[in-house]
């Protein structure tokens, strides 16, 4: 008679005594490699479910247990060939939410069996960090040379192919198309264990990034104007945060109408499809049905298309307009206006990550969720399982009508 398998001692045992369960198993694999199951991008659209070995966390480093990632269009972007610093072989995926399984030396704001949200967006929080200190940005450039070139804060990769021991690439500090992952400590935004780590992946890009571009990089006002162009995940966070913070007027614009119902119940007061408007121009067009007939006091381009981002700063209002670039444009190409715009009073304003301080910010979200004050459950449209599911979860964020496909291993 063989030994019951794990799961059926798990699902025995009352969900309070889970999480020590989950935290002796990992005990067991503390210091050792990890052999895990994971997506890995071999080339340019070539992605494959391989095993792969997890090495051990080194000082200043955390292994964690993947168990939802989210798909966002960041990876496939890098999948594609677009990202002028894609890697391959390299294991993609950014938006998760993971479980700590060890530590290494040093390690002291995590411990193992802590919930985090892993952030390509670290965060020190060192005295002698200028851009931590500052509360004018969230951009951290602690590991941000080694995060660049898919590799930990050491120069070295934590993963291998189970195969033949080939060095795969890390991807914006996260990696999480993979069972189990390594981050740097300053990567790991710890959270509530309350929260459901299908839906706390969430807030490891998308969302986030569409709620603080408004209230942190642009801080809209109440009774303001706000344009979005796109209506995916983070063109609709965008309008979410907007109605949230008082504005009255919110146009979505998407060249898809099937969008525009949810767009609606989230805040959005009209939508439009500039296919509608003929030979006119998009933000001619825009501007003529703005409240003052003079454009959009704040307008956001959530597609990262450069002309998108052209119409999205010339529909913002005369005298004051502001206009947010959020999407991530394609290699090599480059944003333009006529500078009189400029001129005219117009402003032209980048984010990342929405401006979040990743691991104060992540946690403050999270229990804004839970106490209700933050609904995020509409975002999720599709879910899968296992890590192979990740392949049926690219296909829907390609059909269209998927705002995020989230993949439970």
């Amino acid at each position: 008679v063989g030994f019951p398998a794990v799961s059926d001692f798990l699902i025995s045992l009352p969900t309070t005594h889970l999480l020590f369960v989950r935290i002796a198993t990992m005990s067991e694999t503390a210091g050792n490699p990890i052999t895990c199951k994971a997506m890995v991008a071999f080339s340019v659209n070539d992605l494959q479910e391989c095993d792969v070995v997890v090495a051990p966390p080194r000082a200043g480093e955390v292994r964690v247990k993947v168990v939802s990632n989210a798909l966002c269009h960041t990876d496939i972007y890098t999948l594609s060939g677009a990202d002028p610093e894609g890697l391959f072989p390299s294991i993609l995926g950014h938006e998760a939410g993971a479980i700590v399984e060890s530590v290494g030396e040093g390690v002291t704001s995590v411990k193992v069996g802590d919930h985090v949200v892993p952030g390509y967006t670290p965060q020190c929080k060192g005295s002698d960090c200028i851009f931590c200190m500052s509360p004018k940005t969230n951009l951290c450039p602690k590991i941000r040379s080694s995060q660049g070139k898919g590799l930990m804060p050491d120069g070295t990769s934590r993963f291998t192919l189970a195969k033949d021991g080939s060095t795969i690439f890390h991807f914006m500090g996260c990696s999480t198309f993979a069972e189990y992952t390594v981050l740097a400590e300053i990567s790991c935004a710890k959270i509530d264990p309350a929260m459901d780590l299908e839906k706390a992946c969430l807030f490891g890009c998308g969302v986030s990034t569409g709620l603080g571009a408004v209230w942190n990089t642009m801080k809209v006002e109440p009774h303001s104007s706000v344009a979005v162009f796109g209506l995916g995940a983070v063109g609709l966070a965008v309008i979410q945060a907007a109605k949230k913070a008082g504005a009255s007027h919110i146009c979505g614009v998407d060249l898809n109408p099937k969008k525009f119902a949810l767009a609606e119940s989230l805040g959005a007061t009209v939508c439009h499809n500039p296919k509608d408007f003929g030979d006119e121009s998009a933000q001619s067009a825009l501007v003529s049905k703005s409240p003052t007939g003079w454009g959009w006091d704040y307008t956001f381009d959530c597609t990262g298309n450069t002309d998108v981002m052209r119409s999205a700063l010339e529909a913002s209002h005369r005298g004051w307009g502001q206009s947010c670039v959020i999407g991530v444009a394609a290699s090599g190409h480059e944003i333009k206006t006529r500078p009189f715009n400029l001129i005219i009073g117009r402003v032209w304003k980048g984010t990342a990550f929405g401006g979040w301080k990743t691991r104060d910010a992540v946690p403050m979200l999270v229990n804004r969720h839970l106490a209700g004050d933050l609904p995020i459950d509409h975002f999720i449209t599709h879910k899968f399982k296992g890590v192979g599911g990740t392949k049926e979860a690219i296909e829907a964020l390609h059909g269209g009508e998927c705002l995020r496909a989230v993949v439970t291993y």
